[in-house]
């Protein structure tokens, strides 16, 4: 998946193939203006608002508390790009908007548009990165309210792929407990419980981000399927032969290659013979240029949040951990829910001693 200039007529096309438009403007004043007017109607509760039924463009200021002349603006705006419908004076939801943006509808993706707002700021603070090497650090500078969206967001994201991961993670027959390493509010645990009736989780994240994603982990439902477990990826002593699966998604990212290597050691210890660990990851090209565009983006982004020494990684340096830690990778699986994201798995074959 890509973001950019989408031509609209056949002359907007040509103008593109020979290097007449903008691209440059297409990838950043649109895109910025299409990102903010899209969140924009998520904060307001503008879908929220045309949930029941279609509305005028009053009935949809009043639901909303705004002000009528700029409403207008944005039901405007956001019918123009495909979020709204409108007939007779009244605007109503699209499919695509009804599907993602409600706040109670299965699939939505609204609390990470909300964190979207916080993200927007961090992000002015990208040229002050890239020319003085110091991350923002968020994690250290965050508000209470800011970590419980932060949670939420995720949980957002993880929603859109748990279906799929749960498929895909491989699992041996008999399978009794897995672990979640940094996996906050637990989704990705609970839609692999959910798949297999036999496998309880514990899910193990900093005592603040447990305390935090509580509420969203029981929302799943599991009870005492699926457990919190406070500790510290980085130095965590996770046992000895304890797991028959052991998930790490979206955390490589935060480590730089000696935590994840030394990692990826004490996981091998903690899996039993036939146990599998997979790390979940958008995926890093092996050489520049050949990176996909969402994954390049997230490097930058990544590195922005956290320090410059950590980044995305390439499937081959993640395989690298696992076999160096005694572990049998496996070919990387590409996730359609997660364009960019792949699963890079390796077995503990019985009878191996994990290094």
């Amino acid at each position: 998946m890509k973001i950019g200039a989408i031509p609209e007529t056949p002359l907007e096309w040509l103008a593109l193939k020979l290097g007449l438009a903008p691209e440059p403007l297409a990838d950043t004043h649109g895109a910025m203006l299409l990102a903010r007017t899209v969140m924009a109607g998520a904060e307001l509760g503008v879908f929220d608002a045309l949930a029941a039924k279609p509305l005028t463009r009053d009935e949809t200021a009043a639901a909303c508390g705004t002000a009528a002349g700029p409403t207008e603006l944005l039901l405007d705006a956001l019918l123009a790009c495909g979020y709204l419908r409108a007939e007779g004076g009244r605007f109503g939801l699209t499919a695509r908007s009804r599907k993602w943006l409600l706040s109670d509808a299965p699939a939505s993706v609204r609390d990470k548009l909300l964190l979207q707002t916080i993200e927007w700021r961090w992000l002015g603070e990208l040229e002050a990165f890239v020319r003085s090497g110091r991350p923002l650090e968020f994690h250290d500078a965050i508000s209470p309210a800011e970590l419980d969206l932060y949670h939420r967001g995720m949980r957002a994201l993880a929603q859109v792929a748990g279906g799929e991961v749960a498929v895909r993670t491989p699992l041996r027959s008999g399978a009794t407990l897995m672990l979640d390493i940094g996996g906050s509010h637990g989704h990705y645990a609970a839609e692999i419980c959910r798949r297999h009736p036999g496998l309880s989780a514990e899910v193990m994240d900093l005592p603040e981000a447990v305390e935090a994603a509580a509420p969203i982990l029981a929302r799943e439902g599991l009870g005492q399927r699926v457990v919190h477990r406070a500790g510290d990826a980085t130095s965590a002593d996770l046992g000895t032969e304890r797991y028959d699966l052991v998930l790490m998604s979206n955390l490589a990212h935060h480590l730089d290659a000696g935590q994840n290597l030394d990692l990826a050691r004490r996981v091998a210890r903690a899996l039993k013979p036939g146990g599998a660990f997979v790390i979940q990851e958008p995926a890093r090209a092996e050489a520049p240029g050949r990176a996909g565009q969402v994954p390049a983006l997230l490097g930058l982004y990544f590195a922005m949040q956290s320090r410059p020494d950590v980044r995305t990684w390439t499937v081959r340096e993640m395989a690298g951990w696992q076999a160096a830690a005694g572990l049998r990778p496996r070919r990387a699986a590409a996730l359609r829910t997660a364009p960019g994201w792949v699963q890079q798995a390796a077995i503990r074959r019985p009878g191996e001693t994990a290094s």
